[in-house]
């Protein structure tokens, strides 16, 4: 049994915690929940009491929660979307320090399939010249960032390995080396994340469909529990033991 702190408490905070109480009740226990009405209450000596903290706040709250754990010595695994232009400083000095750090923006463990199909299908790609690309991600209107987190991780993957694209846009590019990504807001939904190859001839469609929140909470706390007990900076593809030498 692990003792998770909980450091954020809107629809993800809730549904992890929902999630912990009805699936994993005998394996993880919620000891700490902190939102913004009781941020002033935690204390290093407070989060010490559990074995591992879950992450899910704000772009501005993100950084200073993250770094509040690592002073902490405690693990923390964050999902929050929006600060990553830090993260790399961040991954560094997890690994540099002997802190323990996971970080995925969306932790579905359908999503993260869907990822590394996108790795694989982007080399494939990559020799077919005559194919463009375009990802497409619809969210709930509620989303403060566009494009999502999600979106831009698929989006990295793809121009990491596809040589005739070397940046991208959310909107319509007149440059062929531009990779388009197109954010629509819609009611009641949890997120939808499609990447199209296509030409004259045909098109090759990948796509993953979120049904709830269920998958995120889930994914976040089988990271929870697999961060206990190690150090350094980690991703989901280490959870899930996916070859990152091959891709």
């Amino acid at each position: 049994m692990i003792n998770i702190a909980l450091i954020g408490y809107g629809k993800m905070g809730k549904t992890i915690h929902e999630i912990a109480k009805n699936s994993f009740s005998d394996r993880v226990n919620i000891n700490l929940i902190v939102d913004q009405h009781n941020r002033a209450e935690l204390t290093h000596e407070q989060l010490q009491q559990s074995d591992v903290a879950i992450e899910f706040t704000s772009p501005e709250s993100a950084i200073e929660n993250i770094q509040f754990c690592f002073d902490a010595n405690v693990p923390v695994v964050c999902g929050s979307t929006g600060w990553t232009k830090r993260l790399r400083e961040f991954q560094v000095y997890a690994a540099e320090n002997d802190k323990s750090f996971l970080y995925a923006p969306n932790f579905s463990i359908g999503v993260n399939i869907f990822f590394e199909i996108n790795r694989q299908l982007a080399l494939i790609m990559d020799e077919h010249t005559s194919y463009d690309v375009t990802l497409e991600e619809i969210h709930h209107t509620e989303k403060k960032d566009a494009p999502s987190g999600t979106a831009l991780f698929a989006a990295f993957d793809i121009l990491h390995r596809l040589r005739r694209k070397d940046g991208w846009k959310n909107r319509a590019s007149s440059n062929a080396a531009t990779l388009e990504i197109f954010s629509k807001r819609e009611d009641s939904v949890p997120g939808t994340h499609i990447v199209k190859y296509f030409n004259e001839i045909d098109e090759i469609e990948i796509k993953h469909t979120a049904k709830n929140r269920d998958g995120f909470a889930t994914g976040a706390l089988i990271a929870a529990e697999w961060l206990v007990d190690k150090q350094g900076a980690y991703t989901m593809e280490d959870v899930l033991g996916f070859n990152k030498n091959n891709i």
